[in-house]
């Protein structure tokens, strides 16, 4: 709090007549960026005209996203604020896995993906390989970037569920959004 109120340049009493506690600031700021982040890929699923191009369009919101994310944030949150890190679990559980699930389904139905995939499986696997980039004691942060993990991860989950030709238009579609960067 003191860090806030030196920042703000107000006093902590300032914080405390508009903020509860520390949680409710965290909370706050969580549901925002959260709430901003569903718009962003909303619109990316919505725009896109097949499961490849979301991939694609994906991967360049993640490149962004990651690019100054502290590795250690999902750990602080799950540590101290009970609150926030419950928000993160259902955000990640529902919206999250939704959405990966819902393009998986698009991209076999498209032959994009292999038909040999289950799509909750998968899912679920590509969530929990998100969350465990984060995990400091795996990925040190000395030793390891955390936005190039983050892609490593998500290049390798491309390469399992895409078909040749998924592939090709996979790396179509990337190589027009890194022209772009």
């Amino acid at each position: 709090m003191d860090d806030i109120a030196r920042h703000l340049t107000v006093s902590k009493k300032t914080i405390y007549q508009y903020f509860k506690d520390k949680e409710e600031i965290v909370t706050l700021a969580l549901r925002a960026h959260m709430e901003m982040e569903m718009k962003e890929y909303d619109e990316v699923f919505e725009s896109s005209s097949n499961a490849v191009e979301e991939l694609a369009m994906v991967s360049k919101c993640m490149r962004k996203d990651f690019k100054d994310m502290n590795p250690s944030l999902l750990f602080d949150m799950q540590k101290y604020h009970p609150k926030a890190w419950q928000i993160w679990l259902d955000f990640k559980n529902e919206f999250i896995k939704g959405h990966v699930k819902s393009n998986l389904e698009r991209g076999i139905k498209e032959g994009y993906y292999r038909s040999d995939i289950d799509p909750e499986v998968m899912a679920i696997f590509r969530v929990e390989q998100v969350q465990l980039a984060f995990d400091d004691t795996l990925f040190p942060q000395d030793r390891f970037n955390f936005k190039d993990v983050q892609m490593e991860f998500f290049n390798h989950f491309v390469h399992g569920v895409v078909t040749e030709r998924g592939l090709a238009l996979f790396e179509k579609y990337l190589e027009k959004t890194l022209e772009k960067e």
